[in-house]
C-alpha cells in the first residue's frame, strides 16, 4: 500500500463536495474522493463529475442523506449537493455526488457487469477492482492524504495508461474498458503501456458483446475530445474499430486519386480531426468521419483520366452512414442531419459549375439550418486531402452564393400560397394532390424566385389541378432541368459584397 500525505498541497475541491464527505466522516465513516475526479485534480484539470467511496453500506448512506436515490445493484447512492438543493438545478458538475461503498466484484458473464457484488471490504480491495492505475487513487481532501496502491501518480506524471493488475483480467471483466482506454488517450494525451495495449489487442473481440448504446457513448466522448484521430487510429491498430463501426475500417490501404495524399481511412481521420481542431460541433466531426465511407465500393479505374474515380460515393455513403448510425443507436435527429451532410458534401467541389438555382436546391435538400455546417465540412474535407488550407477565393464564393440563395424561397413554407389557399380558392378536398402541387410549384420557384407571387402560383395551380396525382408527383419530385447558363448578374452583385474578384 502506497500512502502519500500532501498536507501542504491544496486540492481545489468545491465546498459543496467537501460538505458531503464531511457529513460521512461526521457519522463515523470513511470518505474518499476516487476515480476520474482525483486524476483530474492531479492533472490540474476541473473534474466533470465527483465520486466518493466509503465503508458505509447503501442503507447507511441513505440514512445520512435522506434525499438521496438508490436505483442500481452496485451500491451507488446519488446525493444532491447543498447547491443543487438550493437552486433546484441538477445539471452542473457539482449538483450530484455518487457515493459507492467499498466493494469487490466477481463473475462477468456478459463482459460488462459483475454477477456478484460484495460490500464490507477494504479501500485497498475497492481500488483493486478499478480499470486503470490513474483512476485507482483515493483522496481524503480534508487531510490532504492520497492512497495510491498501484502507482497511479507516477503513471500520471509519465502520461501512461496502465491497467490495474493483470490487463486481460480487467478487460475480461468489462470489455468497454478497452474503448475507454483509447478514449482517455484522446482526452488526456496519454500513451497506453505495452502490456495493456497487448491485452486490448488480444481481447478486442469482446467489445462486440457490449451494447451499442455504451459503445456509442464512448465514441461520442472520443469525437468530442481534442484528439479524436489519435484514439480512432489506435482503435484500428488494436483491433477495436471494426467492433465500433466496421465500415470505417474498409478504407484502410485504399488509395485515392492524385488530389489526395492519404488513403481513404487516413483521409476520414484527418477530415474529422480538422473539425476538432477548429472546435466545430459534434455533427460536423461525425460527418467528417463518415463522409467518404463508401469510396472503397465505388472506386473504379479510369483509363481516360489515368486515375481512380469514386462516382456516387456520396449517395452510397449516405445510405451506409444511415445504417451505421442507426446501428450505434444515435438519435434520429443526429442521424438525419449527418446523413444529409454526407449526401451533399460533394456539392461545392467545383464553384465554377455551380449556379444559384443549384445552390437553392442544395439548401432545400440539406436544410437551411445545416448549410453552414455543410460548408465547414467541405473545408475539413479539403484539409483532409493534405492540402494546406481552403482556397480563400473558393470559400468566399461558396459563402457568397449561399448568402444570395438564402434570400430566395427554398422551401414550400416560403411560397406565396399554401394548402389552405388552394382548397379555398379552387374548392379542392384535402389530400396528397395538394402536397404534390406545392412541391411542383417549389420547383418552379427554385428555378426563378421572381415567380413566387400569388398571381403566378394561382395560375400554375389551376393548370396543375387538371393533372393526375401520378403526373403531379412526378413533376414535383423530378423538378426541371438546371439552368444551362450561369446567373452572372446575380452572382456578380453578391460577390462584390464579399470582395470576390
Amino acid at each position: 500500500m502506497i500512502r502519500q500525505a500532501h498536507h501542504d498541497v491544496h486540492f481545489p475541491v468545491p465546498e459543496e463536495i467537501s460538505a458531503v464527505s464531511r457529513k460521512l466522516r461526521g457519522a463515523g465513516f470513511d470518505a474518499y474522493l476516487v476515480g476520474g475526479c482525483v486524476r483530474d485534480l492531479l492533472l490540474s484539470k476541473k473534474p466533470k463529475d465527483w465520486d466518493v467511496t466509503t465503508n458505509a453500506k447503501p442503507e447507511e448512506i441513505q440514512a445520512i442523506f435522506p434525499d438521496s436515490f438508490y436505483e442500481n445493484d452496485y451500491g451507488t447512492v446519488g446525493v444532491k449537493t447543498l447547491s443543487a438543493q438550493a437552486s433546484g438545478a441538477e445539471d452542473s458538475a457539482t449538483a450530484i455526488v455518487e457515493i459507492t461503498p467499498y466493494r469487490k466484484e466477481s463473475g462477468y458473464s456478459d463482459k460488462r457487469r459483475p454477477d456478484k457484488v460484495e460490500f464490507g471490504v477494504s479501500l485497498e480491495d475497492d481500488l483493486a477492482r478499478r480499470d486503470f492505475t490513474v483512476n485507482a487513487i483515493a483522496l481524503d481532501e480534508d487531510k490532504g492524504h492520497l492512497v495510491d496502491p498501484f502507482g497511479g501518480q507516477k503513471d500520471i506524471k509519465d502520461k501512461v495508461l496502465r491497467a490495474v493488475g493483470k490487463p486481460s483480467e480487467r478487460f475480461n471483466e468489462d470489455a468497454l474498458r478497452m474503448m475507454r482506454a483509447v478514449r482517455l488517450v484522446a482526452e488526456l494525451g496519454f500513451a497506453i503501456d505495452t502490456e495493456t495495449a497487448g491485452a486490448i489487442k488480444e481481447n478486442s473481440e469482446h467489445l462486440g458483446q457490449i451494447s451499442r448504446e455504451r459503445v456509442r457513448d464512448e465514441l461520442v466522448r472520443i469525437l468530442s475530445s481534442a484528439e479524436p484521430m489519435a484514439a480512432l487510429v489506435l482503435s484500428q491498430q488494436l483491433g477495436l474499430l471494426k467492433y465500433i463501426s466496421h465500415d470505417l475500417t474498409r478504407g484502410v490501404g485504399v488509395a485515392q486519386n492524385q488530389a489526395h495524399s492519404y488513403d481513404v481511412f487516413e483521409h476520414l481521420m484527418r477530415t474529422m480531426q480538422h473539425a476538432a481542431d477548429k472546435g466545430w460541433n459534434f455533427d460536423i466531426r461525425l460527418a467528417g468521419l463518415f463522409h467518404d465511407v463508401s469510396k472503397p465500393e465505388t472506386r473504379k479505374w479510369s483509363d481516360e483520366k489515368k486515375d481512380w474515380t469514386f462516382h456516387g460515393h456520396d449517395v452510397v455513403g449516405s445510405r451506409v452512414t444511415k445504417k451505421a448510425l442507426e446501428n450505434l443507436r444515435f438519435s434520429r435527429e443526429t442521424t438525419e442531419k449527418v446523413v444529409k451532410l454526407v449526401r451533399w458534401h460533394m456539392f461545392f467541389s467545383d464553384p465554377d459549375q455551380v449556379t444559384l438555382s443549384a445552390v437553392r436546391r442544395v439548401i432545400t435538400n440539406v436544410g437551411q439550418e445545416n448549410i453552414d455546417d455543410l460548408l465547414k465540412l467541405r473545408i475539413c474535407d479539403r484539409i483532409g486531402t493534405g492540402r494546406p488550407k481552403e482556397q480563400p477565393f473558393r470559400l468566399r464564393k461558396y459563402m457568397a452564393m449561399v448568402d444570395q440563395a438564402l434570400r430566395d424561397p427554398i422551401s414550400v413554407s416560403m411560397l406565396k400560397t399554401d394548402g389552405n389557399r388552394i382548397m379555398e380558392k379552387f374548392h379542392v378536398e384535402p389530400g396528397p394532390k395538394i402536397g404534390f402541387i406545392l412541391h411542383a410549384l417549389l420547383e418552379e420557384v427554385l428555378e426563378d424566385p421572381k415567380k413566387n407571387t400569388e398571381e403566378y402560383l394561382d395560375e400554375k395551380t389551376n393548370e396543375m389541378l387538371g393533372l393526375s396525382e401520378h403526373e403531379l408527383k412526378k413533376l414535383g419530385e423530378s423538378g426541371k432541368k438546371r439552368r444551362e447558363a450561369e446567373e452572372d448578374a446575380e452572382v456578380k452583385k453578391i460577390m462584390e459584397k464579399h470582395h470576390v474578384c
